[in-house]
């Protein structure tokens, strides 16, 4: 059986670790073992923090929305509870966007959930 020399291989692989951990701090952008431990942690860390991103935006979502409602005279929670039993398909992501770039059409839907048209009940403020 013929000898397989590996060098070129593991140097590549070696190269492309390396490339990987570029702009990290002491041994981790130099030495093989501790640049594969930091871009093991890296992606790991960038897989939970795509999750952790959708959180963030849902409560800076929320928050806005109940500034805006509050502002209006009607707390979130009955604000989101009268547009879902008005079946009004707005998400919480539109309506952010409302409550910033067009207050006269958010102010609207608050207006109408505070005279009680979208849904039974009117808000007690």
């Amino acid at each position: 059986m013929t000898r397989v020399k590996r060098g070129v291989a593991a140097h590549k692989r070696h190269k492309k670790l390396l490339g990987e951990a570029e702009g990290r701090r002491g041994a981790k952008r130099k030495l093989v073992r501790p640049a594969r431990e930091a871009a093991i942690h890296a992606l790991s860390y960038a897989y939970r923090d795509r999750r952790a991103r959708k959180q963030q935006f849902r409560a800076l979502w929320i928050a806005r929305i109940n500034a805006a409602a509050r502002e209006a005279g009607v707390s979130y929670s009955r604000f989101m509870a009268a547009l879902r039993t008005a079946g009004v398909g707005l998400d919480r992501k539109v309506l952010a966007d409302l409550a910033i770039r067009d207050p006269k059409v958010f102010r609207h839907y608050v207006d109408l959930v505070r005279e009680g048209k979208l849904s039974g009940e009117v808000s007690r403020s």
